[in-house]
Formats: C-alpha cells, structure tokens, sequence
C-alpha cells in the first residue's frame, strides 16, 4: 500500500480528500493534517510515501512546508490548492512536486494523478538503470483524465471495455470481454491491448486442454 499524508486547514475538504485516497485502489490515508507544524510532524512520525498539500495554511505557507520537505525528507508531494497565481505554480515546481491540482475538482482527477504516481513508483523499483524512454516517462507531460485513443477507438467503447474488466478483477479474455461488452471480439481485443500499452492492464496466459493458450487481460490495482 502506498501510504498518504493529506494536508489542508479545512477540515471538509480534508475528509474529501482522505475518502478519494480510500477509494482509489494500493493507497491508504495514514494521517490528516490542518496546520504546516503538524504536516511536518507527521511526516517525520508516519513516513508517508506521498504528501497531498495544501498551499493556504493557517501558521505556515505550504510553500515553506515544501522547503522544509525538501531539505529534510524523503517524500514525494502533489500540491492541492486554491492558488492559480503562476509565482506559486512556479514556486511549487522549483520545489520538486509531482504535480499542481488546482481546487475544486473531482475524483477522477485526483485518481489519475494517484495511478501515475504508483505507476512511476513500481516502475522506477523494477529499474536497475534507467533508459531514456523510462526518463522520458518519469518526467514527460503528465496524464489527463481523458487520454488520448488511438485511431478508429471510441471513448464510449473504451469505458465499455473497462467496466468489464473492473467486474472481473481475476482477468478475462477478448472473446469473455466481447461477450460482456456485445463488442465484436476483435475490437474487445484492441481495446484491451490498449489497456495494457497504457500500463492500465497487464496480460497473462491461460493454458488449456488443447490449442493455443488463451490471452487473459486484468487491471493493475490502482490504474
């Protein structure tokens, strides 16, 4: 599980905050913080891996948290804020953090930056070294919420398709996903390597009696 501190002086926002990090899969909260001293304190008590912070905070700037993060920890920080002025966007990326979510906004844009975290996270602990296509990954453009297809998929089929892998969390195949879906099954199966090209999905073979092995496709937790 990765471990997850959220930071922010309102309380509400806070417990909105800690019940996204709950819903997305392989993060757990592990403390709740209202003020900057407090952050700091649970961060070195708790050792989260990841820190969810607040800008506006009632005894300290989040900024200067950030700092004190920086010289001192071995976190990783998304900032969460009202904030939109660009010296405090360009402030928090001088820090180091993995990204800027500017409040309000929804779960899915939370989970998606979550998802990439976890994904840079396992990857970056397989590497012994880094290539640069795996450097280009680490520190390339960050993912949207609704990611581009490749030509002649469609959004509406491509929920379709995950939707049904999310109801068979042991895995299926494209003719099982075409039977679910009533998606041809050569499409189920391009949609579902897209899922795995994406890093949403992994693939695994099924072995039978006879014949080839069947191709089976589960989501990785938390993608």
């Amino acid at each position: 599980m990765i471990r997850v501190l959220v930071v922010d002086d309102d309380f509400m926002v806070a417990k909105v905050h800690s019940g996204y990090v709950a819903r997305t899969g392989g993060f757990e909260v592990v403390g709740v913080a209202h003020t900057g001293g407090d952050a700091l304190r649970l961060v070195r008590e708790l050792k989260p891996d990841l820190v969810l912070l607040d800008v506006y905070l009632p005894d300290v700037n989040g900024l200067e948290v950030l700092k004190s993060l920086r010289a001192n920890e071995d976190v990783d920080v998304i900032v969460i804020t009202a904030a939109t002025d660009v010296e405090t966007v360009r402030s928090a990326m001088r820090g180091g953090v993995l990204h800027y979510l500017i409040k309000p906004f929804d779960y899915s844009a939370l989970r998606d930056q979550l998802a990439h975290f976890a994904s840079l996270r396992e990857k970056l602990h397989r590497l012994d070294s880094a290539g640069q296509a795996d450097v280009d990954q680490v520190f390339g453009a960050r993912p949207s919420s609704k990611p581009l297809l490749p030509k002649g998929l469609t959004p509406e089929t491509a929920r379709l398709v995950e939707n049904a892998l999310r109801s068979h969390p042991e895995g299926l195949s494209a003719s099982e996903c075409a039977s679910s879906t009533g998606v041809a099954r050569v499409s189920a199966r391009r949609y579902l390597e897209h899922f795995v090209s994406m890093g949403r999905a992994e693939v695994r073979l099924r072995y039978g009696g006879t014949g080839r092995p069947e191709r089976i496709y589960a989501l990785i937790p938390g993608a």
